[in-house]
């Protein structure tokens, strides 16, 4: 029998690939779209998590990079994959305040409405930051100004809690 000491046992990832992983997560985190690209062409899953089930969309659009959100969804990216959260791309770059990466998400089929599972949708989470292009763009794609969360919150109320003048008011305008 021969000793295979360089060899992990199979029930442990290989280090060598964890590595590899963790430089793949990199690349989405900085928007390095043509070796996201490079990486795809050559077997990387698009729609690859990792331990907290972050996709590398959700890695790309969190960090604000539409290119690289764009290369991953031509290439098979989930534009609607939800982290372990439940979290969605569409509300990490709304959360952040990428109205881009928001473009391209929504012009890739993201669902505008895609509320975690406390009910919480974009909308909501762009309001309460108070980021009115955000809000303007989610409505113009079909945003519902009605919808309410878990606690029955809309993104009027949620603007109202956390002081977002702007959003609040013009979600007010709207009825909602």
């Amino acid at each position: 029998m021969t000793d295979h000491t360089d060899n992990p046992p199979a029930s442990q990832p290989d280090p060598e690939l964890q590595a590899l992983a963790r430089e793949v997560f990199d690349l989405a985190r900085r928007g390095d779209a043509t070796m996201l690209a490079a990486v795809i062409e050559k077997g990387v899953p698009p729609n690859l998590r990792n331990e907290r089930g972050d996709s590398l969309l959700m890695l790309a659009s969190y960090h604000g990079h539409a290119d690289a959100v764009r290369t991953l969804l031509d290439r098979g990216a989930d534009a609607n994959l939800r982290n372990d959260a439940g979290q969605t791309p569409i509300a990490g770059a709304a959360f952040k305040g990428f109205d881009k990466v928001i473009e391209t998400l929504l012009a890739h089929g993201a669902d505008v409405e895609g509320a975690s599972p406390d009910g919480r949708t974009a909308l909501m989470i762009a309001a309460m930051f108070n980021r009115t292009a955000i809000v303007d763009l989610l409505l113009a794609h079909g945003a519902d100004p009605h919808a309410r969360d878990a606690n029955g919150v809309s993104a009027a109320d949620a603007a109202a809690r956390m002081g977002a003048a702007d959003t609040q008011a013009r979600l007010k305008a709207l009825g909602a």
